[in-house]
């Protein structure tokens, strides 16, 4: 028996205008198509208004809002911001997936139909992706991310799973506190490798504000916001120096959180959420996410009934 599959799409988007068409290709030709795809065009100022124009007038599913240029492109807040601005204008209750889409992507047709399988197969999935790979000429290469968690890109997520987490911090990095919100709250975050589930990110992550530098050392700040300890960022930093800019991608990890550290920046508040943090991070370093989130994905399926209610 199939489940009802009324997906929304929303895309944050602001000065796509060199991806946006592939994406939305991309979108139209999936075998099972989204209820709705609401694009927040967040005040673009290049080709991206009459690139979406022309597609909302030739696919009944794309709804586009207009936000007013703040000036600048802002990435993690304005980011969800966009997103909040995006979900005022729908009822979350219509649907039965949720998924935060950029407008930099490019994917397999039964990416969406695929996902919504491996849902129906797991009533503990909570958000799921596949893997980002990058396109370089002919060759095409992992942007490395972990099994832990939904890609940020492509945040699938179900709809129940999303509100039981209070949805998405507004802060760099809220698309790793969400994963370890979802395993709080009795719910299963992951991607996997899946042929149908590869996805092309046409941009490096990081590179759509000013530099990767700034990128990397945004991230830095995001790791230092969302809680994690020094000797886990030490170890981040280290395995992100294998990624380009080598060298350069790790070091910016590091400066970004010591920068943070040093101007006393704010940081995550929930005691609950910072204790469980911490220990996932000392499991993680002692024998890798994988295993550790999967030790934590086993312990919820043995005692969380399905549906997100948490363990005891």
């Amino acid at each position: 028996m199939v489940l009802s599959r009324r997906y929304l799409l929303i895309s944050p988007c602001r000065d796509e205008a060199d991806y946006l068409q592939i994406t939305i290709d991309t979108v139209a030709a999936q075998t099972v198509l989204p209820t709705k795809w609401l694009i927040v065009d967040d005040g673009s100022t290049d080709a991206t208004p009459e690139i979406l124009a022309r597609a909302a007038a030739k696919y009944p599913y794309i709804e586009v809002v207009r936000r007013e240029n703040r000036g600048h492109r802002s990435v993690g807040p304005g980011v969800i911001d966009a997103l909040y601005h995006g979900l005022s204008k729908v009822n979350l209750d219509d649907y039965d997936y949720l998924c935060k889409f950029d407008c930099d992507l490019e994917m397999p047709p039964r990416y969406f139909e695929r996902t919504m399988e491996l849902f129906e197969a797991d009533p503990w999935l909570g958000t799921l992706s596949g893997k980002l790979h990058l396109r370089f000429g002919n060759k095409e290469v992992v942007e490395r991310t972990g099994d832990e968690n939904s890609v940020g890109p492509v945040k699938f997520y179900r709809v129940a799973c999303f509100k039981a987490i209070g949805g998405f911090v507004r802060e760099v990095c809220w698309d790793g506190i969400d994963g370890h919100m979802c395993r709080m709250r009795g719910w299963v975050a992951r991607s996997v490798n899946d042929p149908e589930l590869r996805i092309i990110h046409l941009r490096q992550m990081g590179s759509s504000h000013i530099s990767l530098w700034n990128g990397r050392k945004r991230w830095g700040r995001g790791k230092y916001f969302m809680g994690s300890a020094p000797s886990y960022i030490a170890a981040v930093a280290l395995y992100r120096m294998a990624e380009r800019p080598y060298l350069l991608s790790g070091v910016g990890i590091l400066w970004g959180y010591i920068q943070a550290s040093l101007e006393k920046a704010p940081r995550m508040e929930d005691q609950a959420y910072l204790d469980y943090l911490r220990r996932f991070e000392r499991e993680s370093l002692l024998m890798g996410k994988r295993r550790a989130a999967d030790r934590y994905h086993d312990r919820i399926r043995r005692e969380a009934p399905a549906g997100g209610t948490p363990a005891p």
